[in-house]
């Protein structure tokens, strides 16, 4: 495995150690390693099944790994649900973004963790106050915190699904595919946003399947391969041609003939 973290002094705020996780008969994970650094991005990739899924689910605390441990910050932790992980300082953003459309901005970033204010009323001037806040630390473009989610463009809602992961100052934040199924600008809007993140001091995980977004955001690249570790890289050192032969299991010289096969056959197509 190649990987670029040795030598390195400073302790992950994240780390997996030997995680395995089964479901019945059926191993998902095994002896899975990741760690993840303060003020970096990381990318987990992978193709379907590889097991990322799961991964992400073991972090955000949704399932406990059957197998391994998990550090924070250096100490061994047990994260036992959702809630357990955010109040850790662990925040994912999953793919639905989970967002209720029919509620503005604010109310979607502080649904569920309304400010009150004479105990019982709603702190609605705070709740705007503190909206504005947090989108001005991601340079976001909305229009009005009081815009409905329902009329804002696919890149947005992203914006605000972010946003809402920074509530409660966490120091890792998990993105499950964050640019799927959005256009070109809107991509670079979101692109510009992880960048941000990391300009922060956040420890970002990025899950994507798009390479060019990975290459264009990562510091490094975590490679699952049927629910296994397949290489850590450095973006800037390796060739997106080798993660793609570290995900299919492929060599890089079988790839490079796929693709020359590839090129003849367009060569022979008439358009």
């Amino acid at each position: 495995m190649s990987t670029d973290t040795v030598g390195r002094t400073d302790t992950p705020v994240l780390s997996l150690r030997g995680v395995g996780k089964k479901f019945g008969a059926v191993q998902a994970l095994t002896d899975v390693d990741l760690d993840v650094y303060a003020g970096e991005v990381l990318a987990l990739v992978g193709d379907n099944g590889a097991g990322k899924s799961t991964l992400i689910k073991v972090i955000a605390g949704v399932h406990a790994p059957t197998s391994g441990s998990v550090l924070f910050e250096g100490k061994e932790v047990h994260i036992g649900s959702p809630a357990a992980a955010r109040a850790m300082g662990i925040s994912t953003v999953f793919q639905d973004l989970a967002l209720a459309e029919n509620l503005d901005v604010v109310a979607n970033l502080f649904l569920g963790a309304e400010q009150k204010r004479a105990g019982f009323l709603l702190d609605e001037v705070a709740m705007e106050r503190d909206s504005w806040d947090l989108l001005r630390q991601l340079a976001a473009k909305i229009p009005s915190v009081r815009t409905e989610v329902a009329s804002l463009s696919g890149g947005q809602r992203q914006t605000v699904a972010i946003a809402r992961a920074l509530l409660g100052a966490p120091k890792v934040v998990v993105l499950d595919e964050p640019t799927a199924a959005l256009g070109v600008a809107q991509t670079a809007m979101v692109l510009d946003l992880i960048k941000r993140l990391r300009e922060r001091g956040y420890g970002v995980v990025v899950i994507s399947h798009n390479m060019e977004d990975v290459r264009q955001v990562a510091d490094r690249i975590s490679v699952l391969r049927l629910g296994r570790n397949n290489g850590t890289f450095a973006t800037q050192e390796v060739s997106m041609q080798d993660v793609i032969a570290a995900i299919t299991g492929a060599t890089s010289a079988e790839l490079e003939a796929a693709v020359e096969a590839a090129h003849h056959v367009a060569e022979g197509v008439e358009l």
